[in-house]
């Protein structure tokens, strides 16, 4: 694929990965300014940085697929399949453990 022709899916990945990103860093100023020792956030408004962080995540993945696995060539291309599954394995495994990580620390508490 030339870089004259870009994936379809490129733009609306784009899109969600920077709504997400603006949704992730607006989310955290507003918990910044909301939260005292007195009246902390609920644990249920974590859900909107935590799916805003999935959604970075998860466009990152597929720009990713799309910068390595898509526009290469065929020639090597099971290589490139099998280092971009592991990757996103990774990169999903360690969002998942700092999402659980982080939901253990605030009910150990309560």
């Amino acid at each position: 694929m030339s870089d004259n022709n870009p994936h379809r899916l490129r733009k609306p990945l784009l899109i969600v990965e920077f709504s997400s990103l603006a949704i992730l860093l607006v989310s955290m100023a507003w918990f910044g300014n909301q939260s005292t020792a007195e009246t902390p956030v609920s644990a249920a408004w974590l859900l909107v940085p935590a799916v805003a962080s999935l959604g970075v995540f998860l466009s990152f993945i597929g720009l990713m697929y799309l910068r390595w696995v898509a526009s290469a060539s065929d020639e090597g291309n099971a290589r490139h399949k099998l280092i971009f599954v592991l990757l996103a394995l990774s990169l999903l495994g360690i969002w998942v453990y700092s999402i659980a990580n982080t939901w253990l620390s605030l009910t150990a508490t309560n």
